[in-house]
């Protein structure tokens, strides 16, 4: 069922009532270290601690993380959106909320058995030890708290070295969950941060024998320098999802749910639409629904060259303007437009410069397609082999297919708003970790095991 923005509306009101939001519920900086050295060696330590703990022991620990994560939810919410000046509160009330019902715990962790005349062989997961990981500014306490009981859950500890723009946030997530584990029987620095983390602080983590396991959520230069870093490295790097729509889509259904995906959370998810591309049959239509029923602005060609001299630098986007919503971005080129513009709209070549650039802005470029044939090229080109994310609306089954295969990105969504790829208003399980450019998709627990062999010969077949 599509998620409509009323229904998400009504799902944060449900889950305000619900919630004791007037103050913090942690105040203490447990976790929080003034150098990296010092960090690593406490996450070691715990990590000694952590790995003889049982599936049970964890799961407790985790448990009271998912607790404190929907206690906390509207305020973690708050200081992401006051400290990065990027998204709104009640979408991200509601991103907290999924990943403490959504994310997967011990339960993700999988044996496998052979059993026959020679006897009896497994393979299980374990953990890695002390993992290292570079958290981004666009989900801060988001990903570290995902990040977080993954890597609980499979037995490892983690040291964070968050964005400096998003550090305030990201350790009260860090000592929430330092505060979570002490309460449920386990050891305190199960995941640790620093004070003020740098670059340089980033380098001690990425070289130091201590850490095992590398993870990089965020853009292009990060995942790029930990995979260099000659150590097991898991890069979840840059997007731009392409939502295509043929002749067949219900044309209705497909501006919605696309203008839904967009402008969730102010287009900070790397999932979301960041273009769409539509074939000629239906453009006009589409366009008619977008601005007549969606809440989009269309912007004039004069408009168009003045976003682009607002949201593109020569260094590359302008981070003033990431996040923001439509309203305040038209306001930034002197347009003035009511509360209910949501997004921003207009038709161009695929080239464009508010099209094949990733904005995590609710602008939504709409490039025009011949055919299908035509259709499927230009989306391919626009998602620039990032193998992230794409989207599709369409009822030809053929046309799903051949898409899925010549875009091959990490997340297909089908006939449905972005965010339906975690498990909102979709099947499935919540991340804030999508590793497409090392392979491993949408990360969870066992993504941060290794895989271990034991075998018994001759014995313990009892067939």
């Amino acid at each position: 069922m599509a998620v409509s923005e009323q229904l998400i509306q009504d799902v944060v009101k449900e889950v305000l009532a619900k919630m004791e939001l007037s103050k913090p519920q942690s105040s203490a900086q447990l976790g929080i270290f003034d150098d990296m050295k010092s960090a690593i060696a406490a996450a070691k330590e715990a990590q000694k601690v952590i790995h003889r703990m049982s599936l049970d022991q964890r799961e407790k620990i985790i448990s009271n993380i998912r607790r404190k994560t929907m206690e906390n939810a509207e305020l973690l919410a708050r200081m992401g959106v006051d400290e990065t000046k990027m998204g709104n509160v009640p979408h991200k009330i509601l991103k907290h909320q999924l990943l403490a019902e959504k994310t997967p715990g011990t339960e993700d962790l999988k044996t496998v058995a052979w059993s026959g005349d020679r006897g009896l062989t497994l393979v299980e997961e374990g953990p890695f030890g002390v993992i290292g990981a570079i958290t981004p500014t666009t989900n801060p306490s988001e990903t570290v708290i995902c990040n977080s009981i993954g890597m609980i859950a499979s037995g490892n500890t983690v040291v964070f070295n968050p964005h400096p723009k998003a550090i305030r946030t990201s350790n009260f997530a860090v000592s929430m969950i330092n505060e979570a584990s002490i309460e449920a029987g386990g050891p305190a620095n199960v995941a640790c941060s620093l004070a003020k983390p740098t670059l340089e602080s980033s380098d001690i983590m990425m070289k130091s024998s201590d850490i095992s396991l590398l993870v990089a959520t965020g853009g292009p230069g990060v995942v790029t320098a930990v995979l260099s870093s000659g150590k097991r490295g898991i890069g979840a790097g840059a997007g731009n999802p392409p939502a295509l729509v043929d002749e067949t889509a219900d044309v209705k259904k497909a501006a919605m749910d696309i203008v839904n995906g967009c402008t969730f959370d102010n287009n900070l998810p790397c999932i979301a639409e960041k273009e769409i591309v539509a074939v000629d049959a239906i453009c006009d239509e589409l366009m008619h629904e977008l601005v007549t029923e969606c809440g989009c602005y269309l912007a004039s060609k004069e408009e168009q060259d003045k976003l682009t001299r607002t949201v593109l630098t020569p260094k590359g986007l302008n981070r003033d303007c990431v996040g923001k919503d439509a309203k305040t971005l038209l306001g930034m080129i002197g347009v003035t437009v009511p509360d209910n513009i949501r997004c921003i709209v207009f038709e161009g070549p695929k080239e464009h410069p508010l099209i094949a650039e990733e904005l995590m802005m609710p602008i939504l470029g709409v490039v025009r397609a011949k055919d299908f044939d035509d259709a499927l090229e230009q989306a391919v080109w626009l998602e620039h082999g990032n193998r992230h994310s794409a989207h599709i609306h369409s009822k030809n089954i053929d046309n799903i297919t051949r898409y899925a295969k010549a875009i091959d990105t990490a997340i297909l969504v089908k006939n449905a708003p972005s965010y339906a790829a975690l498990g909102f208003g979709g099947e499935g399980y919540c991340t804030f970790t999508i590793a497409s450019r090392t392979g491993e998709g949408l990360t969870s627990a066992s993504t941060f095991t290794k895989k271990r062999r034991c075998v018994m010969a001759d014995s313990l077949c009892i067939r």
